[in-house]
C-alpha cells in the first residue's frame, strides 16, 4: 500500500452528532479499563486462501516499517480531519502514538501495558503497540495490515471524541474495525492510498489473525469478535463508509 499526496475530497460524517469528550481510564481495545487485553500472536502460516501471495510488495525491513506506519498515522489524521470539517466540526488529532518494546515500559492509566498488544489510551489520548510484535505481523501479513491495525486504534479514539460508549466490547470493537475499514476505503478512493497486489488479500489474513475464539460468548468482557464479525465489519465499511457503521 502506498500514499498519493493529494488533496482528499470532502465528505459526510454520518450521524455525528454526539458531543465531542475525553473520556479517562484504558480504552485497550476499545471499552475496558480493567486493564489491557493481549492479541493473538501473528500468525506463522498462511491464514486464508491466497495467503501466500499477499508479500508481492516485498517489504520487510525495519525502516519500511516505520514507513508505513507514519505513513498511516498521517493519512488517519487527514481523512478524520475532513470527515469532522465536512460536518462542521474541528477534529483534534490523537496526541501521539508510542512505540515500546518490554512489558510495562508502557502505562495507561496507571496500568502497564503486556507484550504482543496495540491499544489506544483515553487516559493519555495515544496510540501504543509492540513494537517488535507489530514488526513479526508486517513481516509475515504484510504492510496492508498495518494500515489496518493503525486505523482500529484510530478509530477507538475518534470513538472517544464522539462520546460513544456501548454496553459491550464487541460493540465497541466492531465498530472500530468499520471505521478502520471506512479510512481505508475511502483514503484508495480519493487516491490518498493506493491499494497494491495482494493488500486485500493481507487485510483479510490480518483480519483471520485476531479475531476471538468461535467459542468466546460475545457479551464477555474484552471480546472483539470473531474472523468472519470482523472481517464483515471492517469490509463492510471498506465499501460502504462510515454511514455502515452506526455512527448515528
Amino acid at each position: 500500500m502506498t500514499a498519493r499526496w493529494v488533496r482528499r475530497p470532502r465528505g459526510p460524517l454520518a450521524g455525528l452528532v454526539a458531543a465531542m469528550v475525553l473520556a479517562g481510564g484504558c480504552v485497550v481495545g476499545g471499552v475496558s479499563e480493567s486493564g489491557p487485553q493481549s492479541r493473538p500472536e501473528p500468525p506463522r502460516q498462511s491464514a486464508a486462501p491466497g495467503a501466500e501471495r499477499t508479500r508481492a510488495d516485498g517489504s520487510t525491513s525495519v525502516a519500511e516499517f516505520k514507513e508505513d506506519f507514519a505513513v498511516a498515522v498521517e493519512k488517519a489524521e487527514v481523512y478524520w480531519a475532513e470527515q469532522f470539517r465536512a460536518s462542521g466540526r474541528r477534529f483534534q488529532p490523537i496526541r501521539r502514538v508510542v512505540p515500546y518494546q518490554r512489558e510495562g515500559e508502557v502505562s495507561c492509566g496507571g496500568q502497564a501495558l503486556p507484550r504482543n498488544n496495540a491499544v489506544y489510551c483515553s487516559a493519555g489520548d495515544f496510540i501504543a503497540y509492540d513494537v517488535r510484535w507489530s514488526v513479526a505481523a508486517f513481516r509475515q501479513v504484510g504492510d496492508a495490515f498495518l494500515y489496518y491495525l493503525l486505523g482500529h486504534e484510530y478509530a477507538h479514539g475518534v470513538q472517544v471524541r464522539l462520546g460513544i460508549r456501548y454496553s459491550f466490547t464487541i460493540q465497541q470493537e466492531l465498530q472500530a474495525d468499520c471505521m478502520a475499514g471506512a479510512y481505508l476505503g475511502g483514503s484508495i478512493r480519493s487516491r490518498q492510498l493506493t491499494l497494491e497486489d495482494g493488500d486485500l488479500e493481507e487485510f483479510r489474513e490480518g483480519l483471520l489473525a485476531v479475531g476471538d475464539d468461535p467459542d468466546q460468548p460475545w457479551f464477555a468482557e474484552g471480546a472483539h469478535g470473531t474472523a468472519e464479525q470482523r472481517t464483515d465489519s471492517f469490509f463492510r465499511g471498506y465499501e460502504k463508509g462510515l454511514s455502515a457503521c452506526d455512527l448515528g
